[in-house]
């Protein structure tokens, strides 16, 4: 089969018309994230959408989760289902979900009967969905955090979520034989490696030297640029990455494979 990826949003902030945070919608009805980005799609379209993966539960990625549950409850015939490890499921219930900022779906309108359900997942254990494979890969980031890989059978994409170095990353990366892609974030120029470093983000140099970790042929896509550093980020990347011919995800963006 072929699979449909459109990036709904991929900056590390927002500001401008076309800026979007991250959020990822597979052929109609899968989400990886649930950033600004998925507030662009109607209420038709938000309604299709029966899962959801989550990399983490940082705001970018989760903040409009709480409000797709809520704008498209009446119109569903089942529950949304919400994947993520158990760290991030708990993260999500106790933090977001929990009454104080918003109702807990899963006890909404009833336990029996609710408007979402949580499904825990492991890393590196492939979860099928409509012949589409998803599987959590590592990452270390301040909190709880995954990478997921997008299998199609012909063909796989990865993305990485928020992630600084790491090596058990890489390894993951390199044992998938169909790689076609990898979406990989670079949050901050290297002028500010240092905050990159103490929020376990990526600058250009220390991507630098991720990449080389990279054994497989594939394209790189860079995603999570801050808004107004964008341009002198990618310059940095092709100045001292130019071999592996990076390019800016752009919002809209489609993948098939």
């Amino acid at each position: 089969m072929t699979i449909k990826l459109r990036i709904l949003g991929c900056s590390g902030g927002i500001g401008g018309e076309h800026l979007r945070t991250t959020s990822l919608l597979v052929d109609e009805d899968v989400l990886i994230d649930a950033g600004t980005g998925l507030g662009d799609l109607s209420i038709a379209e938000l309604a299709r959408i029966d899962h959801v993966f989550l990399t983490h539960t940082h705001l970018d990625h989760i903040a409009c989760l709480p409000l797709m549950i809520d704008s498209v409850a009446d119109r569903r015939s089942k529950p949304l289902t919400v994947y993520g490890t158990q760290a991030v499921l708990n993260i999500l219930k106790a933090h977001v979900l929990n009454w104080l900022i918003w109702p807990d779906f899963a006890e909404v309108p009833s336990a029996d009967n609710p408007f979402m359900r949580y499904q825990p997942i492991d890393l590196q254990q492939p979860v099928t969905v409509g012949g589409r494979t998803f599987t959590a890969l590592p990452v270390d980031h301040t909190i709880p955090a995954v990478a997921y890989r997008l299998d199609s059978g012909a063909g796989s994409l990865v993305f990485s979520g928020d992630t600084g170095p790491c090596d058990a990353f890489w390894q993951a990366v390199n044992r998938i034989d169909n790689l076609r892609h990898v979406i990989i974030e670079c949050a901050f120029p290297d002028r500010e490696e240092r905050l990159a470093i103490l929020s376990k983000h990526l600058c250009p140099s220390m991507l630098a030297v991720e990449l080389r970790k990279l054994e497989r042929p594939c394209e790189i896509h860079i995603t999570h640029l801050k808004p107004g550093q964008m341009e002198l980020t990618m310059a940095e990347i092709e100045r001292c990455l130019g071999e592996f011919k990076p390019q800016m995800l752009r919002n809209n963006q489609v993948f098939k494979f």
